[in-house]
């Protein structure tokens, strides 16, 4: 018994500083922005500096903001040396502007107050079973930015930023044929259409979205040259006819039942009896599901209405649109491609 008390302790000590910890970890969000809206990370590229350096060339307070770096330097963003100069780490690098591999927007928009107030009412959306976002900002998320401008651009950029993390590894695992022409359905800035024309010399492709997303596609590429078009539209209206590949990536994970109904039936429309259908999104299993795809489910109740769906959720929804999947095929990450045709 003496033996078992002190561990007994210390476990229930170990779980209150989790606890406690965790119920303050909204401050971590709240100062990475702080770095992400004043550059820090840029500031910090030829070299480190101390706060009241980077407050001079930001225009804040020195002593506060050394106490948010501080923070975050905890974290891993940042060190901190011992004449109190901040220095990039791994983590700080990836939030520089003028890095390919960079996700500074992809972490402004998961910061930004649409994500951020919705995260603050999710005791009434679990109340409510719906979303707050509309009661908050007044509409869905895509009606609330679309030609909004900057949030606009902000969504669009951070999308192109997910998409270049995994679009190479989704490419490769899945066996394209010689010819053919692909379309991308609300395929954003064009950088998994690119990736895949690329890598597939034979194909042709088009991306199909809104105007004011496709005046910033990144498709003009020499590599590419004569092998691609956009196409202005709405996939819950129509869709171009008679593709031999249709692709939903990152779609039908953020939208409810009937939204992803609407958009399924569209697309089975337009395909022929030998068109294909790729839905890339996380396909969720029963037991041992990956953190990232437990967070993004929540996520998609927090600003959207959608989920994170297994396998047997999604073949409902392929029945009810007159379609059917034909194959689950992994790819490196967190994301599956799912096959699906007519029936």
């Amino acid at each position: 018994m003496s033996d078992a008390q002190p561990t007994q302790a210390t476990e229930i000590a170990a779980a209150v500083r989790q606890v406690l910890g965790d119920s303050l970890g909204y401050l971590y969000p709240a100062a990475l922005r702080v770095a992400l809206r004043n550059d820090i990370a840029d500031h910090l590229t030829d070299g480190p500096k101390t706060a009241q350096q980077l407050a001079e060339l930001t225009g804040v307070h020195g002593p506060f903001l050394h106490r948010v770096l501080r923070f975050l330097a905890t974290r891993g963003i940042f060190r901190e040396d011992q004449s109190s100069a901040f220095h990039l780490t791994p983590a700080a690098h990836v939030l520089r502007t003028d890095t390919p591999y960079s996700v500074r927007s992809t972490a402004l928009l998961f910061t930004d107050e649409m994500y951020w107030q919705s995260a603050g009412r999710l005791e009434d959306t679990v109340r409510e079973g719906s979303t707050v976002f509309d009661d908050i900002f007044g509409a869905p998320l895509f009606d609330y930015i679309q030609g909004e401008g900057e949030r606009e651009r902000l969504f669009s950029d951070a999308m192109d930023t997910m998409s270049m993390t995994e679009q190479s590894g989704i490419v490769a695992s899945y066996d394209f044929p010689e010819t053919g022409t692909v379309i991308d359905l609300a395929g954003g800035l064009g950088g998994f259409l690119r990736t895949l024309l690329t890598k597939n010399p034979g194909l042709h492709g088009v991306l199909f979205e809104r105007e004011s997303v496709l005046q910033r596609h990144k498709l003009d590429d020499a590599a590419i040259e004569g092998r691609w078009k956009t196409a202005v539209g709405d996939f819950f209206e129509a869709v171009p006819p008679g593709a031999d590949f249709y692709v939903l990536k990152r779609i039908v994970h953020d939208k409810s039942d009937a939204d992803s109904l609407r958009i399924l039936r569209t697309v089975r429309g337009a395909m022929t009896e030998r068109s294909r259908l790729l839905i890339v999104d996380a396909v969720r299993p029963h037991v041992d599901i990956s953190p990232s795809v437990t967070i993004s489910d929540v996520l998609m109740l927090t600003v959207f209405e959608g989920r994170e769906r297994t396998e047997q959720e999604l073949e409902e929804l392929l029945a009810a649109a007159d379609l059917k999947s034909l194959k689950v095929i992994s790819t490196p990450g967190a994301l599956s491609i799912v096959e699906v045709a007519p029936v």
